[in-house]
C-alpha cells in the first residue's frame, strides 16, 4: 500500500493511508499480546502436567487464561463495531428525573454502575461533571471513557432507565426515572463539524443545590435550529468549559445526523429528534422480586445487585449483536 505510493504527493490521501496503517498496527499489537498470554498459559499448563508447578504458578495460569478470554471477547466485539464513530471514546451523561422516589439517588447508582463496569473491564471512567444534591445523590453527572470503542460499547445505553418498585406486590407500581445520553468522545481529533456562530446561544447557567468547594463557571450552549443544549461545569475556567460544551454539542449533533440518515447538521429535522426520556432502555425491578430487563434486546438478568455493581456486559454484547443483525437485514 505504501511501497507503490508517494506519500508526499497528496497529503490528504497520505493521512488516510497512515490512519489505516496505525489501525492495522493496533490490531497486530493486540494479537501479539494475545499470543503471548496464550503461550504463557500453555507453558504453565505443561508444567502442571510435569508436577513442577506450585500454587503461585497455578494462580498465574488462571489469571492468564482469564486475560486471554477477555482479550478474545474484546477483539470479537470490536470486529462487530463498524459505525462511523464506534472507535471513539464515550461521554456518558446521566440526569435524574423529576418524579419517583429519590431520583437523584437512582441517578447516582447508575453513575456508580458505569464506573464499576469500566473497572471490571480494565478501563477507567473519569467523572468530569457532577451536580450534587444537598440531600444526597446527583442531579446530573458526566463520565468520560478515554479508550477505543467506548462509544461502540456504550451507545446502546442511551435512553431512560426505570427503577420499578411494586410496594404491595401488585399494581400500581412506583417508577423512578433517570436518563442516560451517550455521545462520542473524540480521542485524537475534534469533531469534523462546522456550526455557524449565529446558530449558537451561549450562557452561564446557575446550578442550584450543587455542593462545590470551589466555584467553577459552567458553560451552556444551545443549538438554536435543533433546540439541543449541552453544558460543562467540571473544567477550571469558563473558556475551558465552553470548549468542552462545544465539543459535546458537536458530538451530539453527529449522533442525530446518523440517526436521521441525513448528510449534515442543516438537514436535521427538529420534529424528528427522539426525546431520550421517551426512549425506554432498561427496567430495574427491585421489589417484590429482583429483575433487570433490557427493553431494546429483551435480555433479562435476575441479579439486580450484580447489575448495579457493574456487570452489564451481557446487555452491551446483546446490543452490539442486535445492531449487527439490523445492519445485515
Amino acid at each position: 500500500m505504501v511501497r507503490n505510493y508517494n506519500l508526499w504527493d497528496d497529503p490528504t490521501k497520505s493521512n488516510e493511508v497512515l490512519v489505516k496503517l496505525a489501525d492495522s498496527l493496533k490490531v497486530v499489537n493486540a494479537l501479539k499480546d494475545l499470543r503471548y498470554k496464550a503461550e504463557e498459559a500453555k507453558l504453565i499448563a505443561q508444567l502442571a502436567e510435569m508436577e513442577a508447578i506450585d500454587y503461585g504458578l497455578f494462580k498465574r495460569a488462571y489469571r492468564a487464561s482469564l486475560d486471554v478470554s477477555k482479550l478474545l471477547d474484546q477483539y470479537e466485539m470490536s470486529k462487530l463495531l463498524r459505525g462511523p464513530n464506534d472507535v471513539e471514546g464515550a461521554s456518558v451523561t446521566i440526569k435524574a428525573g423529576s418524579n419517583g422516589i429519590c431520583p437523584e439517588i437512582w441517578a447516582e447508582q447508575l453513575l456508580n454502575m458505569y464506573v464499576r463496569w469500566a473497572d471490571k473491564e480494565g478501563y477507567r471512567g473519569r467523572v468530569v461533571d457532577k451536580c450534587c444534591c444537598k440531600n444526597g445523590g446527583v442531579k446530573s453527572a458526566t463520565i468520560e471513557f478515554e479508550f477505543e470503542y467506548a462509544f461502540g460499547y456504550l451507545s446502546g445505553e442511551t435512553g431512560a432507565h426505570c427503577l420499578i418498585n411494586f410496594p404491595n406486590g401488585s399494581f400500581p407500581h412506583e417508577a423512578t426515572l433517570a436518563c442516560v445520553d451517550v455521545v462520542p468522545l473524540f480521542l485524537e481529533t475534534s469533531p469534523d463539524l462546522q456550526i455557524s456562530d449565529e446558530d449558537l446561544l451561549f450562557s452561564s447557567p446557575s446550578l442550584p443545590g450543587e455542593r462545590q468547594s470551589i466555584a467553577k463557571p459552567a458553560a451552556c450552549i444551545q443549538h438554536i435550529p435543533t433546540g439541543i443544549a449541552v453544558q460543562s461545569l467540571g473544567e477550571r475556567n469558563h473558556f475551558a468549559n465552553k470548549m468542552k460544551a462545544l465539543n459535546r454539542l458537536k458530538a451530539k449533533l453527529l449522533v442525530i445526523v446518523g440517526e436521521q440518515g441525513v448528510s449534515n447538521v442543516s438537514c436535521i429535522k427538529r420534529e424528528a429528534i427522539v426525546n431520550i426520556w421517551q426512549r425506554e432502555t432498561r427496567r430495574y425491578v427491585s421489589h417484590p422480586y429482583k429483575l433487570v430487563q433490557d427493553v431494546k434486546t429483551g435480555i433479562q438478568l435476575p441479579d439486580f445487585n450484580s447489575v448495579l455493581d457493574g456487570n452489564i456486559k451481557p446487555f452491551i454484547e446483546a446490543h452490539i449483536n442486535s445492531r449487527r443483525s439490523s445492519d445485515t437485514d
